[in-house]
């Protein structure tokens, strides 16, 4: 049963050609995927501004046209009413005639309720008349009578409301502009469903997703389109490639080191001009400085050139390091010993391992392609402390001898795992460790250990005597 799930898991596991297709398509669709989204997110956000501020228009509308019918209807009452006293039924009588003899369209009315919540006109409804409504409530919990007295008492004003559409019978959403007649203690207002404005806006919605849809899929077409010619080209680079891997293998090892080492130097002078974003920003506070001080704002001019002088500090910093870290000027200056201790000592300042370095002078005694080497040797030897070893001191010890010059970096942390030593199964940090001793000629050997006394890795790189001139002068120095 084991066999067969192994067997399983090799007949599954992915070819080398699509692991690159999986490389190359994986970001494509998560790039293309988030790039939808963030389409249709902001197509939603700018269509609902749109559709709201129809939505708010067509009401505004609705609401001046119900001002409008309530207006005329008062011209028709206001003066039987003015001369009315507030006990005058005939009057109120007269007053309710002609308010429910006023019909507009197919389902405009006006209503009366006094403050009591009874009915009193109803011409749409006449089963209303003479009824008390004060608890009625519509579909949502509203209690539009109580609301209608609070508004009508207040002077008078608007309300949404779901109520019965006279045409259809159905439960649609009105708007209703009611107003108080103090004296008789009236509710008078009529209403103009809004059905219509919500089917509007409903169609706009609608129309906002159709095109969110079309999106979606031209997107996507554009997607598999790009995802076939990914498959098509990495197909034909993949067996181009392969034809030629045997040929340029030898070649490409010793390319991909010097390559490294003339990109690590270009990058390190292009640097510079990629601090560019910290220096706008410091030349944004300074200018900001300036006007706050032509302004007269001096407290404000002070905050804005501390900000711009800390921003130029890190500036200069970060070139430093990162200019060190790629290719360290002492290195080409002063030597490999110097350029060690350099590095020693910023890695015990920021670990706080212990690090001791003992050394001998070897400025300008080495070659370029040994210094290099070395360098880089130790440089990835303590990022792989760093990182990994749970060490506590670090001894590099460089000398020359007979056969030439050995740089040998010991820690005390807990080993590499089991497998991983020189010759064997290796990261890659090693594994460029290796290739960078065998151009020149040279061997390197790993030994570790997890348990006991000798607990820790050893590194030992030795360079032959051709990359060397015998040494000088032995110093010992420690950090």
């Amino acid at each position: 049963m084991k066999e067969a799930l192994s067997r399983l898991w090799r007949r599954m596991r992915p070819t080398y050609g699509q692991k690159v297709f999986l490389m190359a398509s994986l970001p494509l669709v998560l790039a293309v995927s988030a790039i939808a989204l963030l389409v249709a997110n902001q197509s939603r956000q700018a269509a609902e501004t749109e559709i709201a501020f129809l939505e708010e228009e067509l009401i505004a509308a609705k609401k001046a046209e119900l001002r409008n019918y309530l207006s005329l209807a008062k011209t028709a009452f206001i003066n039987i009413y003015g001369r009315a006293l507030p006990d005058d039924e005939k009057a109120k009588l007269e007053v309710s005639r002609i308010l429910a003899a006023m019909l507009y369209g197919r389902d405009g009315y006006f209503f009366v309720y006094d403050y009591d919540g009874t009915n009193l006109v109803s011409p749409r409804r006449t089963e209303l008349i003479g009824r008390n409504q004060m608890e009625l409530t519509d579909s949502r919990g509203e209690r539009v009578v109580q609301r209608m007295i609070e508004i009508a008492r207040r002077g008078g004003g608007y309300l949404s409301y779901d109520w019965p559409k006279p045409s259809t019978g159905k439960t649609e959403r009105m708007v209703s502009y009611v107003v108080g007649l103090q004296d008789w203690r009236w509710v008078v207002g009529t209403g103009i469903f809004i059905d219509d404005v919500l089917a509007t806006v409903a169609a706009e919605r609608a129309e906002v997703e159709e095109r969110v849809r079309q999106t979606f899929l031209t997107i996507g077409a554009i997607t598999f389109a790009a995802l076939l010619l990914v498959f098509t080209s990495g197909m034909f680079i993949n067996i181009r490639e392969r034809r030629l891997a045997d040929a340029k293998l030898k070649k490409l090892a010793q390319r991909v080191l010097d390559t490294q080492e003339e990109e690590r130097g270009r990058v390190a002078r292009e640097l510079h001009d990629s601090i560019s974003q910290i220096l706008v920003g410091a030349r944004y506070r300074l200018e900001l400085a300036r006007r706050h001080l032509r302004s007269g704002d001096a407290r404000a001019a002070g905050e804005n050139l501390g900000h711009g002088i800390a921003a130029l500090a890190g500036a200069v910093q970060e070139v430093r390091r990162i200019s060190r870290d790629l290719r360290p000027g002492v290195l080409d200056d002063l030597g490999l010993g110097p350029a060690l201790k350099s590095l020693t000592d910023d890695f015990s300042a920021r670990t706080g391992i212990g690090t001791e370095l003992e050394t001998v002078v070897f400025r300008n005694r080495l070659d370029q392609d040994a210094k290099i080497a070395l360098y880089r040797v130790a440089q990835e030897a303590l990022t792989n402390i760093e990182r990994h070893s749970g060490a506590t001191r670090v001894q590099l010890t460089l000398k020359g001898h007979r056969r030439g010059v050995t740089l040998r970096i010991a820690d005390n942390g807990h080993g590499l795992p089991p497998g991983v030593r020189s010759g064997g199964r290796t990261g890659l940090g090693l594994r460029n460790m290796q290739e960078r001793i065998e151009q020149l000629d040279g061997h390197l050997r790993i030994l570790s250990s997890r348990s006991g006394k000798s607990r820790g890795t050893v590194i030992e790189a030795e360079i032959p005597l051709s990359h060397m001139l015998p040494p000088e002068q032995q110093t010992r120095a420690s950090a």
